[in-house]
């Protein structure tokens, strides 16, 4: 079973990168009192640690941020011009709700040029970022009491269940976040062969930028990253384009864009869900990058690394969607390769 009712809070907390401190906050009042030592680094990633019998270091990574937008221009008319803070599918976004983050929150409409008074070769062609401004009804004198030039803006999007699915903004990478919170929540008070650094990282979207930072800082000998992955299984994809099923499992990483994972995890997590009866499934992923790749290059001499991911539907959209039951696969998952680090040979063969 899932706690669904702290899942849709950990949704729906506004944290664009670079801008994750109410997200970070929430999260720490979730540990304090379940882990070791919870502390926030100078880059803003949030590192809660579970000691271990020895000396080597685990460090599991959860992004907080999600993709969001920024205010670049505020025109003579009250219309709001912006900068993405990571990608967006441009096509998602016409008509849609949000909130700029001022010293209040307020709501606007992303709008484009009427349909109405487009040319034909206009309506032709798929809209831009640039195409789109935002509405929030309020003259540019009323909106500058409130947003300058740098405030953040997230999607409005609330959280529902459908069937066995989850569908909400910022499941990406939020499910991760529940995840690892869960996982530390279940570990509390257990044994575990090594230290465990628990870290929910900063301006993933933009860069993987916090988790090249704390890797830095941890520097760990093994790395799982916790993330989503693209699940293609749609009317209109072709079999060899899924890269995972939703309900099938937690996703084992074999590799993205950015990322080889390291052949001994990818096997140890397929022996440890198989011994456990943990349902799973391999995902390449051809293009996109996570946090993987941060820790397993800026430890020194690099770090066994590895990833657990959500298959999620309508990736970098407006909303998106996974299956509580591979939520639950992966956090069992997690947990028993966690308890298991010793019972494996970590050496090249």
């Amino acid at each position: 079973m899932l706690n669904i009712e702290l899942l849709e809070k950990i949704t729906q907390i506004p944290g664009a990168p670079g801008h994750e401190h109410k997200i970070r906050s929430f999260i720490k009042s979730q540990l304090e009192g379940i882990v070791d030592e919870l502390y926030t680094d100078p880059m803003g990633n949030l590192i809660s640690v579970h000691k271990g019998k020895s000396d080597k270091k685990m460090m599991i990574a959860a992004h907080m941020d999600e993709i969001s937008f920024v205010v670049s221009h505020i025109d003579d008319e009250g219309f709001i011009k912006f900068h993405t803070l990571g990608g967006f599918d441009p096509k998602t976004l016409t008509a849609q709700r949000i909130i700029i983050h001022g010293k209040k929150d307020i709501m606007g409409v992303m709008g484009t040029k009427p349909i109405h008074i487009m040319t034909a070769e206009e309506r032709a062609k798929p809209p831009k970022i640039q195409d789109y401004f935002i509405d929030t009804g309020l003259s540019k004198k009323e909106l500058e009491e409130i947003v300058s030039i740098g405030t953040p803006i997230t999607r409005e999007r609330s959280f529902i269940e459908m069937g066995n699915a989850v569908n909400s903004k910022s499941i990406d990478n939020r499910i991760s976040v529940f995840m690892l919170v869960e996982a530390m929540k279940e570990l509390k008070g257990q044994d575990l062969p090594m230290d465990v650094y628990g870290v929910f990282t900063v301006q993933e979207e933009v860069g993987l930028r916090g988790a090249t930072a704390a890797t830095m800082g941890i520097d760990p000998d093994f790395a799982i990253n916790l993330d989503v992955t693209l699940a293609c299984d749609v009317p209109g994809s072709a079999n060899h384009e899924r890269i995972t099923d939703l309900g099938k499992g937690a996703a084992i990483k074999v590799l993205d864009g950015r990322t080889i994972c390291d052949y001994r995890m990818v096997e140890f997590m397929k022996q440890i869900a198989k011994k456990n009866k943990v349902n799973y499934q391999l995902e390449v992923l051809p293009a996109g990058g996570t946090d993987t790749a941060s820790m397993q290059q800026f430890a020194r001499g690099g770090s066994i690394a590895g990833g657990i991911s959500i298959p999620c539907r309508y990736l970098h959209q407006v909303i998106e969607m996974a299956d509580k039951r591979d939520v639950r696969e992966a956090i069992d998952l997690l947990k028993h390769c966690l308890l298991a680090m010793d019972d494996f040979d970590w050496s090249h063969k």
